[in-house]
């Protein structure tokens, strides 16, 4: 049975005629963003300034296998081309000589970036975006994290001020209070209080469609739809959070999941091993996560992509710009920083039923180890995959591939079920 979805494949079609839009906008004039994918895009979306995700167009070139010519780019201006790939991909993009033969007709100079500064190497990536002509760079600061609450995925939504703590809520609203300064000033464009609210409505709306879908694949067995479908059919509304179509995307995602469930579709009818991914997308070789299914019948169900987009972006309370910065303030904390993120991955392994887990662990990968270690003391076996994402340098098809399926035989599927 297909497990293409409608709603992907029109998520697909609307992400590629808004990049063209996009770039013929700024081909008028129009100033554009590239945003690391923890900023705070609502405030972008308020003021009207269209936005790239620096990690959306990194997996792109990925998919289009053209990663190990734009690292090349980077290597040639005595960049390294060994680290922060997923990031510095399309800071590569500013130096292709040809950029129309890029994917998609080639990533816009833009005229602004904006990230948060995690760490010094992530954060020279940036600053030599700044050097660019024309091109300015906001970095945002980020508290160190506190002590992660039991069950903060419960506390986000209503009472993240508990969850998070409010001197880091302070500091982010002071950021965030000087980014619509900034970007008032280089662009403008007016900050709307009350289109601003409109914008956080409709992500929280969203963001209940995503854990709709999310309930329903952890508790629909065998399991309806698989990362494949998913991740493109959530992540790309993702990028568009704030507007109506994402909203709406979201929603159509969700009502094929439910159709799919009720009527018994299912990526693999002779499921036997249902598998989480840990960590960041495989976007060199999207292949990957459905080749285990026939002869294993092992199925990819979970992602980090759906997961997040669940418990992750529900902020609710009267004051917008500071549930904006409880959205962010915490959210690496939430993916990478132990306990806040190994507890989180114990409970969505739990909940969907995981009988195995692949974690993908890269050069700059922030506590795979206690991941690993609170999956396997959960009884939830773990294989390490030690690649990068987006560079297909760092390891090959065959490799991984057999990894899998040698974990599989000895340590996830009882003997005689291969």
């Amino acid at each position: 049975m297909s497990t293409r979805l409608a709603a992907t494949d029109a998520a697909r079609s609307h992400q590629r005629q808004w990049f063209a839009d996009l770039r013929a906008e700024v081909a008028r004039g129009t100033p554009l963003a590239v945003v690391n994918a923890d900023a705070p895009q609502e405030i972008l979306r308020t003021m009207g300034i269209p936005y790239v995700v620096n990690q959306w167009w990194a997996s792109i070139v990925a998919a289009k296998r053209r990663t190990t010519a734009h690292l090349e780019l980077l290597r040639a201006r005595g960049y390294p081309d060994y680290t922060e790939q997923y990031s510095s991909t399309a800071l590569a993009s500013a130096f292709d000589p040809d950029p129309e033969s890029a994917p998609w007709g080639g990533l816009p100079r833009p005229s602004i970036v904006l990230a948060e500064t995690t760490g010094d190497s992530s954060r020279k990536v940036f600053d030599v975006w700044e050097e660019l002509p024309g091109t300015t760079f906001y970095a945002l600061e980020s508290g160190a994290a506190c002590e992660a609450p039991p069950n903060w995925w419960e506390l986000m939504p209503e009472h993240w001020e508990e969850a998070i703590g409010s001197d880091r809520l302070d500091l982010m609203v002071g950021e965030l209070t000087g980014l619509i300064r900034f970007l008032e000033m280089h662009t403008g464009r007016a900050f709307s209080e009350s289109r601003f609210r409109e914008v956080m409505s409709l992500v929280n709306e969203q963001a209940e469609w995503n854990r709709r879908s999310r309930d329903l694949i952890a508790t629909t067995r065998p399991c309806p739809v698989d990362v494949m479908a998913n991740v493109p059919g959530v992540m790309l509304p993702q990028w568009h959070r704030g507007t109506a179509w994402a909203r709406d995307a979201a929603r159509a995602f969700h009502d094929e999941v439910a159709e799919r469930a009720a009527t018994g579709a299912a990526v693999c009818p002779d499921e036997r091993a249902r598998l989480m991914w840990v960590g960041r997308g495989l976007w060199f070789d999207m292949g990957f996560y459905q080749r285990f299914q026939r002869e294993y019948g092992a199925v990819f169900v979970w992602s980090m992509y759906l997961g997040i987009a669940a418990d992750g972006y529900q902020r609710y309370g009267d004051d917008p710009l500071r549930a904006l910065a409880a959205r962010f303030a915490a959210f690496s904390d939430q993916l990478y920083t132990p306990p806040w993120s190994s507890e989180w991955y114990v409970k969505e392994a739990r909940l969907h039923g995981i009988d195995g887990a692949v974690q993908l662990v890269s050069d700059d990968a922030r506590g795979s180890h206690f991941t690993t270690r609170a999956l396997e003391r959960a009884g939830i076996p773990v294989l390490e995959l030690h690649a990068d994402n987006v560079d297909p340098r760092t390891t090959d098809e065959s490799t991984l591939s057999g990894a899998v399926a040698d974990w599989l035989e000895r340590r996830v599927l009882p003997s005689g079920h291969r």
